[in-house]
Formats: C-alpha cells, sequence, structure tokens
C-alpha cells in the first residue's frame, strides 16, 4: 500500500514519531507481546499512510488510526489458527542419531539366534511380544514351568553373550523392538 508522495508526507512523519509510544503501549495490551507490538503498530502505520488524507479530515485523526489498529489486530487473531504461547523453552524435542540403537538391537538380534529355538522361543514371546507366562505356554504347548525354565535359561545365555555383555559395557543403550501390539525395551 504505497501513494504518491505528497506535500503532507512531514505531517505523517511528525504525526507517526509522535503517537508511536501510545499506539505501542496499546498494541503491546491488545497481543500481549512486544515484537507482535511492533508488527501491528507498524502495520496500522502502512495503511495510515496509504488513506493519510482521510485520517486528516476525519473529525478525529487518532481514533482513525486506532480503528485502523483494531481492525488489524482482529485480522491477525483471526489469521492465527494456532495459538501462541510464550515460553522459556523450545518445545520441539531433540532427536538423537539412532545408529546406536541399530547396532544394538542388531547385536541383540544375532544374540538371540545363537539361543536354541525353544529358549528363543520362550524369550521372543516373553519379553519381546510381552505376553504372560501362560499365554506362552498355551502357545508353546507346554507347562507354566517349563516356560519358566527356557526363559531364565535363555536370558542366562543372552547375558553371558559375549557380545551382549559388549554392548551393555558400552553404555547398556535401550534395543527397541517392534511388537505385535507395541513396542518394549529391553537391555
Amino acid at each position: 500500500m504505497t501513494r504518491a508522495r505528497g506535500t503532507d508526507d512531514a505531517g505523517f512523519e511528525v504525526y507517526a514519531v509522535s503517537r508511536w509510544p501510545r499506539l505501542l503501549r496499546t498494541a503491546y495490551l491488545l497481543t500481549g507481546h512486544h515484537h507482535d507490538a511492533e508488527d501491528l503498530v507498524q502495520a496500522a502505520l502502512v495503511k495510515a499512510y496509504a488513506r493519510w488524507e482521510r485520517v486528516v479530515r476525519a473529525d478525529d485523526p487518532d481514533a482513525y488510526v486506532w480503528r485502523i489498529m483494531i481492525n488489524a489486530d482482529h485480522d491477525r487473531v483471526r489469521r492465527s489458527r494456532i495459538r501462541e504461547s510464550l515460553t522459556t523453552r523450545f518445545p520441539e524435542r531433540t532427536v538423537g542419531d539412532r545408529a546406536d540403537q541399530v547396532v544394538a538391537r542388531d547385536v541383540l538380534t544375532a544374540a538371540l539366534q545363537r539361543l536354541p529355538a525353544r529358549q528363543r522361543a520362550a524369550v521372543v514371546l516373553r519379553y519381546v511380544e510381552d505376553r504372560t507366562e501362560t499365554e506362552v505356554a498355551a502357545l508353546l504347548g507346554v507347562r507354566v514351568g517349563t516356560v519358566r525354565s527356557r526363559s531364565a535359561r535363555g536370558l542366562e545365555k543372552l547375558r553371558a553373550d559375549r557380545a551382549v555383555r559388549d554392548l551393555r559395557a558400552a553404555g547398556g543403550q535401550e534395543v527397541m523392538f517392534r511388537a505385535g501390539a507395541g513396542e518394549r525395551a529391553h537391555r
């Protein structure tokens, strides 16, 4: 919004400089944020400059500019669909490098493959799939006590596995497995 520079540009400059503090104070009360208030006053003054001849001819030029500012604030609020909230920290969470998790998952998968098939089935169903001992017993067609002993032996072998020990000594990374119903963390 521009207009041809006329003879009354000096009048607008005097008006803008003299009214800036009051307009800014009101804009701050409207927006609640200093930077938004400055933007709002600038937008109002740009519109007032484009209509300066009408502003000067009005009965109350201040009321005319204030109305421009209030309408600009209404437009600003209407356009903002996401409400902003001021905070002292960033809401985004940083996502770390997942290369360590991929390596840890590969190590644990290889260690599981080194278990005997029955122990591996008991450990995977019990701890990765997060099933109860009763469910695992029904799925494997064995007694609950057998599930307990196979799971315990399997976990003992996993803890004794050199690659798993090295992984735990390197930092004990959590390993995420995609389970049927969700995800479960294992060390």
